[in-house]
């Protein structure tokens, strides 16, 4: 048996070693209590390029979003059910001159590949073979196939000899819809592809709306537990309108595209960003294994009406304060004695449309436009939002206009 050994220790080097067991207390402490320090990381974005017309407003939006953007995913082919191609006119120059790399999309309509799936097989050939001959970075293929969860062996059996098809280091990727989770048949399908992209927006009813941030989180983690594949989150960054048939049914849905569809009723739907904000922080500071990063549908530019601004989709990836200020401005019209009322959003990032805009007590003739109806209050008469919409950020919008007596009173907008 050794002697026992006892060294003498100085004040200052018991000192440094209780305070290193009180650092070291501390970081347990952390480790073992749940939530009391959050493991936050910067997911990589990506972006949906969904445009069929490449305007300028593409080509400049991709030169201001590069830096937040890791690589863009353009939709280079759309396959509709009688097996007709239609091939969106791309600019290749202005991919290149953004130095990102880019996923070739390739949407599939959901009854598209029965018809003949040896033909679409080979015309898929050709389309990545084209691209291959730009010159650009071509890091994926990814296919945006709809189909019910009926198809999914049947797609399986599609995917794979895709996968058999396609060169290395070509990565496959699919879009999946929460409807297929809890389907056996989909485990085959997720472990035949190098990626998934989960969309959680627009995957319900339109009358239910077009983003829950609560289901799309249930759903987030359902795929997480579900697999052990890399995955990506598509967020939407866009709104829509939703037309409605006399009879009650869905007739279409409007949105980068206008329609020329007549109808009785039509509702416009929006993603809140603080909504998809909210999201997108909750899996920054939680991830879900093999959470890869998030992809937006669709990437904003200046001529599109229904997505956010190119100023608040950055708010929202750089997690940066989404603060908004509308405001009601009333302005003399040509016709005497009537105004126009106009709603300024003098923030930074897009804003909701108040619900209500009070009119002064004096006034007793009036009318909405733009989304905006006319009704009444016991003061008198009011404006109200006919549907959810939103203003971009430093834009005005004439909702209405009033005939008033003069009157000190001012107009009163309630959010």
């Amino acid at each position: 048996m050794s002697p026992l050994v006892v060294q003498a220790t100085s004040p200052i080097r018991q000192m440094n070693f209780m305070r290193t067991k009180l650092w070291v207390s501390v970081f347990l402490l952390l480790a073992i209590l749940p939530g009391a320090r959050p493991t936050s990381r910067k997911l990589p974005h990506d972006a949906y390029v969904w445009q069929r017309r490449w305007t300028p407003a593409v080509g400049a939006a991709l030169e201001q979003s590069s830096d937040v953007i890791r690589a863009w995913r353009v939709l280079i082919a759309e396959l509709n059910p009688y097996g007709h191609w239609s091939l969106p006119v791309v600019d290749s120059s202005v991919l290149k001159n953004s130095q990102r790399p880019i996923v070739l999309v390739i949407r599939i309509d959901g009854r598209g590949i029965s018809r003949d799936e040896g033909q679409t097989l080979a015309d898929i050939d050709k389309l990545v073979e084209r691209w291959r001959h730009t010159g650009l970075q071509i890091a994926g293929l990814e296919i945006d196939h709809d189909c019910g969860v009926t198809q999914l062996r049947a797609y399986t059996r599609f995917v794979v000899r895709l996968r058999a098809r396609l060169n290395r280091p070509v990565a496959l990727s699919i879009t999946a819809l929460p409807a297929w989770l809890p389907s056996p048949a989909v485990d085959e399908l997720f472990a035949k592809v190098d990626e998934i992209v989960l969309q959680v927006h627009a995957v319900r009813s339109p009358r239910v709306g077009l983003f829950d941030r609560e289901l799309a989180r249930d759903w987030i983690w359902e795929l997480s537990r579900r697999t052990s594949k890399p995955f990506r989150v598509a967020l939407p960054a866009y709104g829509a309108r939703v037309i409605w048939q006399n009879g009650g049914g869905l007739l279409a849905v409007e949105s980068e595209a206008p329609l020329l569809e007549a109808a009785d009723s039509a509702v416009e739907l929006m993603a809140a960003p603080r909504d998809v904000s909210a999201l997108l922080r909750d899996l920054e500071y939680s991830p879900p294994p093999n959470l890869s990063g998030v992809v937006w549908f669709r990437l904003p530019t200046a001529g599109d009406r229904r997505a956010w601004s190119l100023e608040t989709w950055r708010a929202v990836i750089l997690a940066r304060p989404l603060r908004t200020h509308i405001e009601a401005i009333v302005q003399p019209s040509d016709t005497p004695g009537m105004n126009s009322l106009v709603l300024a959003n003098t923030g930074d990032v897009d804003a909701e449309l108040p619900q209500i805009v009070d009119l002064p007590a004096a006034c007793t003739v009036g009318d909405g436009v733009n989304g905006f109806v006319l009704g009444s209050t016991d003061r008198g008469i009011k404006l109200q939002r006919s549907h959810v919409g939103f203003l971009r950020a430093h834009y005005h919008q004439v909702i209405g206009w009033m005939r008033c007596a003069p009157s000190s009173e001012s107009v009163h907008v309630q959010q």
